[in-house]
């Protein structure tokens, strides 16, 4: 590859093209450019290396079990205090009704996430996926970020291991990647002091990859961070990936400000996503997967971001009403679309249409089989 427009990536295409890693200063340079047709092209012929044209998806659901959080991360518009009129904490059987819904309309996957709600005994969470199991034994239960698992822990008195392992035999079959947010201090500390840290999120993803499941990992991009903060943030995912191999897939989370303590922050542009797609695909050398997120990209951005790295769109959504994460989702995006039209949504941009299960093996394979 010859970059005649920008020069400087002449020197890191050639890495890519020789399959060495990249360091910090080439993530700088990258993120730098103005030649995004040449970052396309990098990020590109990495992704088709691994994946050809397939591209990935599921039929998930997403179940918010609690937004009562004592956390109060400044880019949270999801939380609520005990008090507060809209705060929320489902029971088991609402769950399992949720869940049911789910496999109706074909899901493999319910997303289960909430805040650190202190109300909560440990036994909600082991009840709640042993019921969830014992309803629906196929469906898979991805369940507790790094941060609830690191809350259940401290609150509870109880070691990593025992949290993770009991979780484990409840019914847990992998872990979400939210609450990495922004791992470079002090940045992580102005925008969720009362978070888990750096250190901790990645130790809790070693021993939860230790006990034999995967997890996935996010950033947060478009509030505060610099440009050094994220290709940081790459790095320890990839040395973390390194040493335990569990994570799957990478998630660049669009920040978007409305109803959050960081409302004065413009969120990203598409530009500066597609940068960060591009780039966390020539970064993170070891990770399989990265996603482009349409629920906060958007659909139309997605699919460009097909062509910028990403191989997978996530999955249908079908989740009633609640907030996907613990971040605010922009007011616009629907948060539901069927089989079809995500499907059509990746052929549309040139891709294959794959059919996936959490652990991404095609459907169609395992159905056929």
């Amino acid at each position: 590859m010859d970059f005649s427009h920008d020069p400087k990536l002449n020197s890191i295409a050639a890495k890519v093209e020789a399959g060495a890693r990249l360091s910090f200063e080439d993530g700088l340079t990258l993120y730098a450019t103005d030649d995004l047709a040449a970052l396309a092209k990098l990020a590109d012929s990495v992704r088709r290396r691994l994946h050809g044209r397939r591209t990935y998806f599921n039929v998930n659901r997403h179940f918010n079990y609690t937004n009562v959080c004592y956390a109060d991360c400044k880019f949270c518009g999801f939380y609520r205090t005990p008090r507060m009129p809209d705060a929320y904490t489902h029971n088991v059987e609402e769950a399992v009704g949720v869940a049911g819904k789910a496999v109706a309309e074909g899901a493999t996957e319910l997303h289960i996430v909430g805040g650190l709600n202190t109300k909560l005994p440990f036994k909600y969470y082991t009840d709640l996926l042993a019921s969830l199991k014992r309803a629906y034994p196929r469906l898979h239960l991805k369940a507790f970020t790094m941060v609830e698992l690191d809350h259940m822990a401290g609150f509870y008195k109880m070691s990593d291991e025992d949290v993770i392992g009991q979780l484990k035999e409840a019914g847990m079959d992998s872990c979400p990647g939210g609450g990495a947010e922004i791992f470079r201090e002090p940045t992580r500390s102005r925008i969720c002091a009362h978070k888990t840290d750096a250190a901790r999120w990645l130790a809790l993803a070693g021993k939860v990859h230790a006990a034999g499941l995967k997890t996935n990992a996010t950033m947060l991009y478009g509030h505060i961070e610099s440009v050094a903060d994220r290709v940081d943030h790459f790095i320890r995912l990839r040395e973390q990936q390194d040493a335990s191999g569990g994570f799957q897939c990478f998630i660049p989370l669009a920040f978007y400000p409305e109803g959050t303590k960081l409302s004065e922050c413009p969120g990203p542009s598409g530009v500066d996503s597609l940068k960060t797609i591009a780039v966390s695909r020539l970064m993170l050398d070891n990770f399989a997967h990265i996603k482009a997120y349409w629920v906060m990209l958007g659909k139309r951005l997605a699919q460009v971001a097909l062509h910028y790295g990403a191989n997978d769109l996530d999955g249908t959504i079908t989740e009633g009403g609640e907030l996907t994460e613990s971040y605010s989702v922009e007011s616009n995006n629907e948060v539901r679309m069927n089989k079809n039209e995500i499907a059509a949504l990746i052929e549309d941009a040139g891709f294959e249409a794959v059919e996936r299960d959490t652990l991404y093996r095609p459907v169609e394979e395992m159905t056929a089989a």
